[in-house]
């Protein structure tokens, strides 16, 4: 029987240890971009709300790392995503690429933009 996951840290340690680096990697990205986001598991995975609205969800797979910022930040960065895999607001990150995280610090510093906007 699987472990109920509540916390990040219980969702990350279900992964392999070389893709457990990566969602550390992705988690701390998002965490320095949008310090005062709330943290929680939501759809399964991580999840991150700002000013009570979705902000960005990440999760992990067999061969990619999945990245979600809502529709909005995927059609803001709709040419940088282009060599990806994408569904309406997902991108797929390959887990034998690199991490493009300067793209992901930028696209969790829109959606936090947009998510502060009166």
């Amino acid at each position: 029987m699987k472990k109920e996951i509540n916390t990040v840290e219980d969702y990350i340690a279900e992964f392999p240890t070389d893709v457990q680096n990566k969602l550390k990697l992705v988690r701390n990205t998002i965490l320095k971009n949008a310090p005062n986001a709330i943290e929680s598991i939501s759809y399964g995975m991580p999840a991150y709300k700002l000013n009570k609205k979705p902000l960005v969800y990440f999760g992990g797979f067999t061969k990619h790392i999945g990245f979600y910022a809502t529709p909005t930040g995927h059609q803001k960065f709709e040419f940088q995503l282009s060599k990806y895999k994408q569904g309406k607001g997902s991108v797929q990150f390959p887990l034998n690429d690199e991490l493009p995280i300067s793209l992901i610090a930028d696209m969790v510093v829109f959606r936090v933009n947009e998510n502060t906007k009166p």
